[in-house]
């Protein structure tokens, strides 16, 4: 399946689109395949696109005082990814989005959107049931995890997202769960003691 159809029945399964929506929504969508390390959004800059995620992990970054990036959260397939206060209050973004892993994503930008809501009157509470579902899947992961030492954190983590564990780099994982690359080795290795 193609990445447009893969988004169209994404969008098919919250509401139905009928085909002349679907027409003027899909003149406003690019395809594109981005590289592991690819910057969607770099901190600081103005989220002007919302991402579907056809193919690939992209994670969400914020990069500390001292220069560390630390990995806030991963999206995969079937999810759109964007720096939702900056997109929405066109604003500059205080994290990064990069891609985990090679991708393909179909972007859409905000002023396209923006028009489209005039002609396509469900669109709008739409993108909004899209965005307050993945904010609430943030929460949840994040509240998943709290109480849970390292090792607990890592269990969890390969329970719920081995696609993930074998997609992206170790580092990013690591900062995900907040101990350091030599930490997560060690709790990989004693694993398979």
């Amino acid at each position: 399946m193609n990445c447009m159809d893969t988004f169209f029945r994404f969008l098919q399964h919250l509401h139905p689109i009928p085909g002349e929506h679907w027409q003027l929504l899909s003149g406003g969508l690019c395809v594109q395949e981005v590289k592991e390390g690819t910057v969607l959004l770099a901190q600081g800059k103005i989220a002007r696109e919302l991402f579907f995620i056809c193919e690939g992990v992209v994670r969400l970054v914020k990069r500390t005082n001292e220069g560390e990036d630390i990995t806030m959260f991963f999206l995969k397939e079937n999810r759109c990814a964007t720096v939702l206060d900056s997109f929405s209050k066109n604003v500059p973004s205080d994290y990064t989005l990069e891609a985990a892993c090679d991708a393909r994503v179909i972007a859409l930008h905000r002023e396209y959107l923006l028009r489209l809501y005039e002609d396509i009157p469900y669109l709008e509470a739409l993108i909004n049931t899209i965005t307050q579902q993945g904010l609430l899947e943030k929460i949840q992961t994040r509240n998943e995890y709290m109480g849970l030492d390292a090792s607990q954190r890592y269990r969890h983590f390969l329970q719920k997202e081995p696609d993930i564990v074998a997609r992206v780099p170790l580092s990013a994982i690591a900062s995900f769960l907040g101990i350091t690359r030599q930490s997560l080795s060690r709790i990989r290795k004693n694993g398979r003691s």
